[in-house]
């Protein structure tokens, strides 16, 4: 259910390197399932901003999101009370349906953001899922306790600092699994997608609307062109073509 609310920022504090976390209070019946995503306006500047949900309870909800522009880093900046107007309930989540056997959520950077969310789901519905997670460095790894709340975990870092060497594919071609959800990095996404395991896949897309109008973030299907923010952003993994 699409709803415009206003929120007012509990907290807005630096996680790592670039990367914050948003605690805003308000109205959260439009029932949000992990992988959606909410579209935040931000004063002085034309588009919002997409930005998946980490967690949320009834009255409030957890945006963990990067500075990467100028609208970002105001959103950075924002203090405690500010409003911010949200559109919620945007696109498709992940369906936990299909799940079945040993279940490996894969996260790159703050690709993790909406799988610890999905976790938190699995862990109430008495999966057995770890999670294998990728940063460039030990500076930008964040929610590590909160997901070794949940399920053990797996880290890989680019640098090595922290966990194994490498990249999260690395780590996968170790281990024995039925079923994955992935969310991250375009080149992380088609290098996972390339080892044929059924799965889920959320996709990260510039986007003008988030919600069909502009046509501006397709990706190539088995079914012809997609929109990412009204048919995704999590794509089944035999639904997707990547060049």
């Amino acid at each position: 259910m699409k709803k415009q609310i206003i929120y007012k920022i509990k907290s807005n504090r630096c996680l790592a390197k670039d990367v914050f976390l948003l605690t805003l209070v308000g109205d959260v019946d439009f029932a949000p399932q992990p992988g959606q995503f909410v579209n935040i306006k931000i004063e002085d500047f034309f588009l919002r901003r997409p930005i998946s949900i980490c967690s949320c309870t009834n009255s409030s909800l957890n945006l963990i999101y990067k500075v990467i522009g100028n609208g970002t880093k105001k959103l950075s900046q924002m203090l405690p009370n500010q409003e911010l107007n949200l559109l919620c309930g945007l696109g498709h989540g992940f369906d936990l349906k299909p799940a079945i056997g040993k279940i490996v959520l894969v996260g790159g950077g703050v690709g993790a953001a909406p799988l610890f969310f999905l976790a938190e789901k699995l862990k109430e519905a008495g999966a057995n899922f770890i999670a294998v997670l990728g940063w460039q460095n030990a500076n930008s790894i964040f929610y590590l306790r909160e997901f070794s709340s949940l399920c053990p975990v797996f880290v890989a870092t680019n640098t090595g600092e922290a966990g194994q060497k490498g990249f999260v594919t690395d780590i996968l071609k170790t281990m024995a699994y039925d079923y994955y959800f992935a969310c991250g990095p375009l080149t992380m996404l088609k290098a996972i997608h390339k080892c044929g395991k059924p799965g889920q896949l959320s996709l990260e897309e510039r986007m003008g609307c988030g919600f069909g109008i502009c046509l501006a973030c397709c990706c190539n299907s088995t079914k012809g062109n997609k929109l990412v923010c009204t048919r995704g952003p999590v794509f089944f993994s035999n639904e997707l073509i990547f060049d």
